[in-house]
């Protein structure tokens, strides 16, 4: 049989497939903060000024990444962020006191998601526009596969020293660099004569496609952020240890690697938008179930519903972003998407524990249902809009194309 090689993803990609997974696996301080701040004999108020200093970090970066991306190269923003996250790493590992730490903090904060753009478009480029999604699909499971392997190894690791945490993360942050930079010529971020078209912010989110899916995403992340917020403090209140959280990350990651693949080659055939509602309603179906769970097998099923829905929306959204974006602004349209995300986190870590202090853990689980089900049904009635792409967002050679990746 006759392979089509137009179906075939570039060498470019999977280059960039290679460096994302490992720096997941390598991405072990984020996950044991907490632990690292806690040996060092900060107090509760002490580890909220650095966790905070590093989200607070984590709200600039993407735009930031996005204009350097746009501006100045993919690849040289991907390098350049990778290097600096390394920099950054060390000195938080090497701070001796709460206000280095809390600087340390913000600034890697602040270059850790730089790359995130540039990635994305570096892919939008490279990548067919019909073979989008299933690519954004694809790096997306390689995340969910690194992550395991980073907790896991992580937790071996920090028996011997917290220090080796440290660098492990920065070594493979230059490791990532040097793969971009070794295997991804430079020509990739050569501009054309007369330069590329560049669209600023403002004229980004004037896009009421983009605007929308920005909001959406917004609404889902809440929802979605609640894994992390939520879900620790209803299995606590239901008399379980934490060891329970355990099972269920199992669950979770084992149910999108074995289904991600699959799933983006049969989703690709429908509209990117109806696929995302579903799924974002999917994953609040989930998270609803969590409030009226009391035993690990309980807590475990929610999470097959969810799973479901993530693995659903897993390079959906990043792939339709990068089909709405004119050339030259690539990373510009994934910031704007990834900032929806950054400040879903910000939300869902002070409305979640709010409502379930005051509320309970019902009334956190409906009110997932209810944003969820708001975000699916406003997906359904704006989906139409974007099967219609306009000359002033994808140009003219790719309209064809754009019509049958959006219907």
């Amino acid at each position: 049989m006759k392979t089509d090689t137009a179906d075939r993803l570039p060498r470019v990609f999977w280059i960039v497939f290679a460096g994302q997974l490992v720096n997941r696996i390598g991405s072990m301080v984020a996950t044991f903060l907490v632990f690292y701040l806690t040996s060092r004999g900060l107090t509760v108020a002490g580890i909220g000024v650095v966790t905070t200093a590093l989200g607070v970090g984590g709200l600039l970066s993407q735009p930031v990444g996005g204009f350097l991306a746009d501006r100045f190269g993919h690849r040289l923003t991907l390098i350049a962020g990778m290097v600096a996250t390394a920099g950054c790493m060390g000195a938080l590992g090497a701070a001796q006191n709460l206000p280095l730490l809390a600087i340390s903090a913000a600034a890697l904060g602040f270059v850790g998601d730089l790359y995130r753009p540039a990635a994305a478009a570096l892919v939008a480029e490279v990548v067919p526009l019909r073979r989008r999604s299933y690519a954004y699909g694809l790096i997306f499971w390689a995340i969910n596969l690194g992550y395991p392997v980073a907790g896991v190894s992580a937790g071996l690791l920090a028996a011997h020293g917290f220090w080796l945490l440290f660098a492990t993360d920065a070594f493979t942050c230059l490791l990532f660099a040097g793969i971009i930079a070794l295997g991804i010529p430079a020509t990739v971020d050569r501009r054309p004569a007369g330069g590329r078209p560049l669209v600023g912010y403002r004229t980004a989110f004037a896009d009421f496609r983009l605007r929308w899916l920005v909001i959406l995403t917004c609404g889902y992340f809440v929802v979605y952020s609640q894994v992390f917020f939520g879900l620790p403090l209803a299995i606590t209140g239901a008399g379980l240890p934490p060891s329970s959280f355990g099972p269920i990350v199992v669950v979770n990651g084992v149910g999108i690697v074995c289904l991600q693949p699959f799933a983006s080659r049969l989703l690709a055939r429908f509209a990117p938008l109806r696929v995302l509602g579903v799924s974002w309603l999917f994953v609040g179906t989930g998270m609803g179930l969590v409030g009226f769970a009391h035993t690990t097998t309980e807590f475990a099923l929610a999470a097959v519903v969810w799973t479901v829905g993530e693995v659903g929306a897993g390079g959906v959204a990043a792939g339709l972003v990068a089909n709405l974006a004119p050339t030259g602004a690539h990373g510009r349209y994934q910031a704007l998407y990834g900032w929806s995300q950054a400040v879903a986190k910000v939300i869902a870590g002070a409305v979640g524990p709010a409502v379930y202090v005051t509320a309970g853990p019902a009334a956190l689980s409906i009110g997932c249902v209810v944003v969820a089900l708001g975000c699916c049904v406003t997906a359904f009635r704006v989906a139409p809009a974007f099967h219609r792409p306009s000359s002033r967002n994808i140009p003219c050679a790719d309209r064809q194309d754009a019509r049958r990746a959006a219907c």
